[in-house]
């Protein structure tokens, strides 16, 4: 049996997107997240999950059997050049332009990349600046 590790001590546990096209998704998710280190897991069940994240089809057993609507995430890059990978990432997999990587007036050094997925939601990747997380995140192995 596989091992599975999550890291938990983050404000969310997860956030689930019921979406039209699961294989659309799929792809776009698969790419950008690469690209962020996060690895995606499928399953046979109609959805798939990175972490936090969860993306299923309607008709899954993980949905309620409706799409959810227009969401942005936003996901932490670890430089500059990640920001500009991911957004390489989701226009070359479905993604369309919401925002080319550049500064952005939220705070100094804010930096960050937005596209819309195949789905229409609004996916950000953003890198602070050099920071100290305030605290380790929680190891789960199952």
């Amino acid at each position: 049996m596989e091992t599975n590790l999550l890291h938990r001590g983050r404000l969310f546990d997860h956030i689930q997107l019921v979406v039209r096209d699961l294989d659309a998704s799929r792809a776009f998710y698969t790419a950008v997240l690469d690209v962020l280190d996060i690895p995606v897991n499928d399953t046979p069940d109609g959805f798939f999950w990175a972490d936090e994240l969860v993306v299923s089809s309607a008709d899954s057993p993980a949905a309620t059997g409706v799409v959810t609507g227009r969401y942005h995430l936003a996901f932490q890059a670890k430089d500059r050049a990640t920001v500009d990978a991911f957004h390489r990432a989701a226009l070359a997999h479905g993604g369309r332009d919401n925002g080319a990587p550049g500064e952005r007036a939220y705070h100094p050094g804010y930096y960050a990349a937005f596209v819309l997925d195949p789905e229409g939601n609004n996916i950000e990747a953003v890198y602070h600046g050099e920071a100290r997380r305030s605290a380790p995140s929680v190891r789960i192995e199952f």
